[in-house]
């Protein structure tokens, strides 16, 4: 099992995360599987849209949880998401999102809330650079397995 995104793409994700910092950026990762490797057609980056109203819908997660901390990506982006990739032939394959001054590794949190179906590309971005970038996916277990992120210089969104 691997994810497959082109260099610009990875590009414009670390963009993504920098212009974020100090807060985590967030956003989408579309394509489509071909056995066991996912390939991104489709970068789509979002706001960080973690407010209180968000704090308060996962009351799991400790209190002062920030935009710094924590991320969430509004519903009506993943719905318009979802719509593009069902009306291209693609599927969301998972999400990105940035880990200010902390490594590019799932945080108990990011376990909590990830869903076993998507990949979670994370990007670890410390005095407003991205140092690092890793892929994981649940296993049965619903722990987090480190998944291989190929890049190639093919260029797509």
């Amino acid at each position: 099992m691997s994810i497959n995104i082109s260099s610009q793409q990875l590009q414009n994700l670390r963009r993504h995360a920098e212009m974020a910092y100090p807060r985590e950026g967030c956003g989408l990762l579309l394509g489509t599987h071909v056995g066991e490797q996912a390939r991104v057609t489709e970068v789509w980056p979002a706001e960080n849209a973690w407010d209180e109203e968000s704090a308060v819908q996962f009351e799991d997660v400790e209190d002062g949880a920030t935009r710094e901390r924590r991320y969430t990506i509004a519903p009506e982006l993943m719905l318009a998401a979802q719509k593009t990739a069902r009306d291209r032939h693609w599927q969301i394959l998972g999400i990105y999102h940035s880990h200010p001054n902390h490594e590019a590794i799932p945080s108990e949190c990011d376990r909590q809330w990830a869903w076993p179906e998507y990949y979670y590309l994370i990007l670890a971005v410390r005095d407003g650079k991205t140092w690092d970038s890793r892929c994981w996916r649940l296993d049965e277990r619903q722990q987090f397995q480190a998944v291989p992120l190929n890049t190639s210089a093919e260029t797509s969104g």
